[in-house]
């Protein structure tokens, strides 16, 4: 009797245990659901997190069609019978010089030095500075990524050549080294692009860093070692995972960041054709025309300042969203 009642207990505790896992399985789900909706809810609350994502998604929405929406070679058509004029009622500059455009097109935002439309060419303008930032942010977070994770995880002479390589570059004023790395190899838009990925990396590198180094030492980190789990699997599959969030962040915020430093530099003169639309090079065409033609400038400028407040914007909510502390 005794023996048939174990057994009936045996059989009952596989049932027991693989019913809990069946339901923790099903709550999963749930539970993933809810914090999602608790974010959205907690985004909703909050209107400028919602300025912020809508300035950024109509910016790389623009990007994308600005083919579809304006010829891509129109840039390269010059019309100096209609540069420097105006037509937009909307707006009086009280300037007695600015001369009216002529014929049956219509410039919202008039025309710049070669007779073009401004508005199409901020609209051109728009892939080409995302692009360029979105693909040096992402260059930098891989590069920090692979060196801040192998710095903290290792440590030791690791550590310390990787950290003292980033302290050099640290020692540069950013724009400065861009600068130099531009006049010494030539102003190409490969070589724009390098220039200010190697002053920004290295922020990266020390952000993920900082970020395995208080990781690795949570208790599930050892229980991981106990196990037998190799060092690659422990910083890649459960480390990394669990500190990226701060990383995505910064991410987010450097997008505009980037943005001004890339057009900072094309406005100082390191643009590749001085007719390229890019927007800082659309300032810099019409810097000398800021008292004659201040559209050149105003335009193109909030342009920029629209995009990286959009993205900084952006990336406080999804700070806010993501750190427990701030969801309290």
């Amino acid at each position: 009797m005794s023996n048939r009642n174990n057994q009936e207990r045996s059989k009952e505790i596989p049932e027991t245990a693989g019913e809990d896992r069946e339901k923790r399985r099903k709550e999963q789900p749930k539970g993933e659901l809810a914090e999602i909706r608790f974010a959205l809810y907690l985004a909703r609350r909050n209107p400028l997190v919602i300025a912020g994502a809508a300035i950024s998604v109509i910016s790389v929405l623009l990007a994308v069609f600005s083919g579809f929406i304006v010829s891509p070679d129109i840039w390269k058509i010059s019309n100096l019978a209609m540069r420097l004029c105006w037509n937009n009622p909307l707006i009086n500059w009280h300037i007695s010089s600015v001369a009216t455009c002529s014929g049956t097109g219509v410039y919202p935002l008039g025309t710049d030095a070669y007779g073009r439309n401004l508005l199409q060419m901020i609209i051109l303008a728009l892939p080409l500075d995302l692009e360029v930032s979105f693909e040096i942010v992402s260059s930098a977070l891989l590069i920090g990524v692979v060196l801040g994770s192998a710095a903290a995880y290792i440590g030791g002479l690791v550590d310390e050549a990787i950290m003292r390589i980033t302290d050099i570059f640290f020692a540069f004023p950013g724009i400065v080294l861009a600068i130099v790395i531009l006049t010494v190899f030539g102003r190409t838009l490969p070589n724009l692009t390098i220039a200010v990925l190697v002053v920004w990396w290295p922020i990266y590198v020390r952000l993920v860093r900082s970020q395995v180094l208080s990781e690795k030492e949570k208790p599930y980190v050892e229980a991981l070692k106990s196990t037998g789990a190799s060092p690659i699997r422990i910083l890649y599959r459960h480390i990394l995972p669990n500190s990226i969030y701060p990383v995505l962040v910064q991410f987010t915020l450097d997008i505009g960041g980037v943005i001004l430093v890339f057009s900072g530099l094309m406005f100082l003169g390191f643009s590749p054709d001085p007719k390229l639309p890019e927007l800082g090079n659309l300032v810099s065409d019409g810097i000398q025309y800021v008292f004659t033609a201040p559209w050149l400038v105003i335009f193109p400028g909030l342009t920029i300042l629209l995009i990286s407040l959009g993205f900084n914007l952006l990336g406080d909510g999804i700070r806010d969203l993501l750190d427990p502390r701030l969801r309290r």
